[in-house]
């Protein structure tokens, strides 16, 4: 992608990487690493005029599940003690925006106290229910 965008500006890829003071070893790292160094890429997207989101491939929720999946049994793998179920949810949580995850872990505590305030009153509305049929 980095070398059509480049040709379409006219420059060879040792010309853009010149400009964008990106040497080769990073942008082959760049190539065949899951992770970039976002100064590289940064530099790369204000060389050739365009944000440096535009580098991203966006995943799809069918790979991001596998991917979390994957993650999940590798770690559950390494730390048998470890409860996969709460692996995978927090593995899913990192995926969400801070402000996301806080909104909905103070939702979910919410939504637990008044499940717990709902059972206590069914509890204590069936003990009444059971002593005016013993009476």
């Amino acid at each position: 992608m980095l070398k059509e965008l480049g040709r379409s500006r006219g420059l060879s890829l040792k010309e853009l990487l010149d400009q964008s003071g990106v040497s080769k070893t990073a942008y082959y790292h760049l190539l065949a690493k899951d992770s970039v160094l976002p100064r590289s890429i940064g530099a790369l997207a204000e060389t050739l005029g365009v944000k440096a989101s535009s580098f991203l491939i966006e995943e799809n929720e069918e790979d991001a599940v596998r991917r979390i999946g994957r993650l999940t049994e590798a770690i559950a793998a390494r730390h048998p003690s470890l409860d996969r179920d709460n692996v995978r949810h927090t593995l899913l949580l990192l995926e969400e925006e801070p402000l996301e995850r806080l909104n909905r872990g103070l939702t979910r505590g919410r939504k637990r106290e008044k499940a717990s305030r709902d059972a206590l009153a069914a509890i204590k509305a069936k003990k009444q229910l059971m002593k005016k049929r013993k009476a």
